[in-house]
């Protein structure tokens, strides 16, 4: 995540203080990554020391503000043009506990699947709920309308996500078990069980975990 282009991002619309930003940028992603103050401070001062933000004053209340500087418009919108590297991909904490847990003495790693696929099921009936809620807001005419198409955006990336880790997670547990059959036995496998889509995950979430679940922690800090 680019905090450094999101709050570039939010001074492009006009001069903003350190409080103001992080409330701007968890409102903006509905909570889903959550700043405190010190690292928007943090990350003010080294936009500043790189010439891409400048001090503009303060407000009537004495707040501190800070806007973009033109090398800082021409980084953000140069962000904005430039794919995401995903040649190094991020640290996965569930890709590393499967990769840890294949032979290690007396973890059932099926065990571990089938946990963490329930985990993954309430997550998508959540985000799934959350997106209704958006898109009747939205329809509506009831909400802040830049915010909540914002909002939405990201609820769909990470409905997304999460289908794609369940289909995932299927597919570990069919490759476990055709290397556990013995050679002779290793035909063409069956085809594995399709995740849940988003339009099913909270019918899907209901049989598997027994019905409606908290919200996430992101998910309750937006609905909130």
């Amino acid at each position: 995540m680019s905090i450094r282009h999101g709050l570039l991002a939010l001074l492009e619309r006009g001069p903003r203080y350190g409080s103001q930003l992080r409330t701007e940028f968890e409102s903006r992603t509905g909570s889903t990554w959550p700043l405190n103050v010190g690292q928007v401070y943090t990350t003010l001062a080294r936009l500043e020391r790189d010439g891409l933000v400048a001090p503009g004053g303060e407000d009537p209340a004495g707040h501190t503000l800070y806007a973009i500087t033109d090398s800082g418009r021409a980084e953000l919108h140069e962000w904005y043009e430039r794919p995401v590297d995903r040649a190094n991909p991020p640290r996965d904490e569930l890709s590393i506990k499967l990769a840890m847990a294949v032979g290690a003495p007396g973890v059932d790693i099926r065990s571990v699947i089938q946990s963490q696929r329930h985990a993954t099921i309430r997550a998508m009936q959540d985000y799934t709920r959350l997106k209704a809620q958006a898109l009747t807001a939205i329809e509506s005419g009831t909400s802040h309308e830049r915010d909540d198409i914002a909002w939405l955006l990201v609820l769909e990336q990470l409905i997304f996500q999460t289908e794609a880790e369940a289909r995932w997670l299927d597919h570990c547990e069919a490759r476990l078990v055709r290397l556990s059959l013995p050679a002779d036995r290793r035909a063409a496998p069956d085809p594995p069980q399709a995740a849940p889509t988003a339009s099913g995950a909270e019918a899907t979430t209901a049989t598997a975990a027994g019905g409606a679940t908290d919200l996430p922690s992101t998910a309750r800090a937006r609905r909130s």
